[in-house]
């Protein structure tokens, strides 16, 4: 068995006091296991399934299925005609607190969306009026714009600006603000996958400050008794729990929301309203979710898309106007 470093021991008692719980923690990560697979249907589900499907669970929407291990869903031909996507099944427990919205929904803007999983939840779910899609990282936006196309994710708009920028020209005009933040991405590691110094308190400290900044500007877009949903696919508590904490200081109008169904869930290093897997639930590699509403009253803005020409940007055109539509 492969020894543990000592950040990732200092990291397993931070997170759980019990010692068979630290050691479940650590041994998920040093030993990665294989997680069953999902997909969420972007079309109707055809009568007859072509894959093995395990039982689903309470939070779980009837447009996911999660498969049995072994299935391979990304080779089947459905996924390529853009009937299924494929994701973690942590990210649809990260995606499920959209679920306790209310619809209907106007616009739902996604601020780090690609490679679009969140982005396909919230249309699924939501059916909004339109959908703004936005990747700040360039070389990112191509597997945004693939799937969001293949998929036939419509009406959608894909952009590519720092999230300073909508902060600034669309304030107040979101029903739904998506904050799947960039972290250190310490659950690759129960996949089997590379994250270097990802426990380190460095990157840990970079990390939290970059997404405090990203959900402060996030929060500007929120229309009144809006929502803003805050997920991770990380465990420390920095990046996590804490940044809420930090984030409902400084944004005393919104309220982090209960979402029942995931009550035995909810996480035990804060008291707000915020849920948790972890990689030894056998869910998947690992999530933190919080939904948190606007309680301010009052009317959503309007987006004027053709006054905002110099904030869009074309993504995958040269010489193509500053917005890509679906």
């Amino acid at each position: 068995m492969e020894k543990p470093s000592n950040l990732l021991l200092k990291l397993s008692r931070r997170l759980f006091e019990n010692p068979d719980k630290q050691e479940q923690f650590i041994d998920a990560l040093i030993n990665p296991q294989p997680f069953n697979p999902a997909i969420l249907w972007c079309q109707n589900k055809p009568d007859i399934l072509p894959f093995a499907v395990e039982l689903p669970t309470n939070w779980q929407p009837n447009f996911v299925d999660r498969l049995l291990l072994g299935e391979k869903p990304g080779k089947h031909p459905l996924h390529q005609q853009g009937y299924f996507y494929c994701l973690d099944f942590s990210s649809v427990f990260a995606a499920s607190v959209l679920l306790t919205i209310p619809q209907p929904v106007g616009l739902v803007f996604d601020m780090c969306a690609s490679p679009g999983g969140k982005s396909v939840f919230a249309w699924k779910a939501l059916q909004p009026e339109l959908l703004i899609s936005n990747e700040v990282i360039g070389k990112r936006l191509g597997m945004l714009i693939s799937n969001l196309k293949r998929c036939d994710i419509s009406p959608c708009t894909v952009v590519n600006r720092d999230s300073s920028i909508f902060a600034e020209n669309l304030h107040l005009s979101s029903n739904l603000v998506m904050v799947d933040a960039p972290c250190t991405g310490q659950s690759l590691l129960a996949k089997g996958e590379k994250a270097p110094g990802c426990f380190h308190p460095t990157a840990i400290n970079k990390s939290a400050n970059r997404q405090k900044r990203i959900i402060a500007n996030s929060a500007q877009l929120v229309a009144p008794q809006g929502y803003l949903a805050y997920m991770t696919c990380t465990y420390s508590a920095e990046e996590n729990e804490q940044v809420c904490e930090w984030f409902l200081s400084k944004f005393p109008q919104f309220q982090a929301v209960r979402v029942s169904y995931l009550d035995e869930y909810q996480s035990h290093l804060s008291n707000i309203p915020s849920y948790r897997i972890f990689p030894q639930d056998r869910l998947g590699a690992g999530a933190f979710t919080v939904l948190f509403q606007n309680t301010e009253v009052g009317k959503a803005q309007e987006v004027d898309l053709d006054a905002l020409s110099g904030v869009w940007m074309n993504t995958n055109r040269r010489g193509a106007e500053n917005t890509e539509n679906f």
